[in-house]
């Protein structure tokens, strides 16, 4: 007998999904928040961005000022995707971590193999191998409109990164193809309405991941 006791059960990973303006960052935060208060143990991350490394990437695919080559996007988050999972979101979901995450491999499906018209199938097969293919347990899509979203990143007043830089009808694809991802996996994904108010959205996305820790407790 080797001495040791029961392994601590995986953790959940929730990804947050959505075309720029959406609020995935606030809603991702505020279900951190809630989990938290609930005495669970969370890690809140996001892509690009989420190592050293990933802050580095996250300046150069985002805010570069020269042109980046379509397939050269698409390989620098995948970069930033292999070193965040293998060393921030792998370790924390085998320590039983509940792991909050804005941006995954369905925005690099959506942007990229859609909307820069990479190939959604080629985009989604170098994501799961740059991630040795894990999937979320729950991704939340924040749809919205996407002249009501322009609208918020208009007010915000904020630097706008490349991907938020481009025309509405590249942002019109995105969303479908979004729509699309999860019409296919319906197991895995919530769709909400991101018109709605701040905290309606909280409640129901709050309540959708209580529903599956007790699904998972009780197995």
């Amino acid at each position: 007998m080797s001495g040791q006791g029961p392994q601590s059960p995986r953790g959940l990973f929730i990804t947050f999904e959505g075309g720029d303006g959406s609020g995935k960052s606030t809603q991702a935060s505020a279900l951190a928040e809630r989990l938290r208060a609930a005495g669970r143990e969370v890690l809140l991350t996001r892509e690009p961005g989420g190592t050293e490394v990933g802050l580095e990437i996250r300046e150069l695919v985002l805010h570069h000022t020269g042109d980046i080559a379509s397939r050269a996007e698409a390989l620098l988050y995948a970069a930033d995707r292999a070193h965040h999972i293998a060393t921030v979101v792998r370790p924390a979901l085998d320590a039983g971590t509940i792991v909050v995450q804005d941006r995954y491999l369905d925005s690099s499906v959506a942007y990229q193999g859609v909307g820069r018209a990479l190939g959604a199938a080629e985009i989604r097969e170098l994501s799961l191998w740059a991630s040795e293919n894990l999937l979320p347990d729950l991704t939340v899509l924040l749809d919205i409109d996407e002249t009501e979203a322009r609208q918020r990143i208009d007010a915000a007043h904020k630097r706008f990164d490349r991907l938020e830089a481009q025309g509405s009808e590249f942002h019109a694809t995105v969303r479908t193809a979004f729509l699309a991802l999860a019409e296919v996996e319906r197991d895995r994904f919530l769709v909400v309405d991101a018109a709605a108010s701040a905290d309606q959205l909280a409640v129901e996305i709050g309540d959708r991941v209580d529903e599956l820790i007790r699904a998972r407790q009780a197995r």
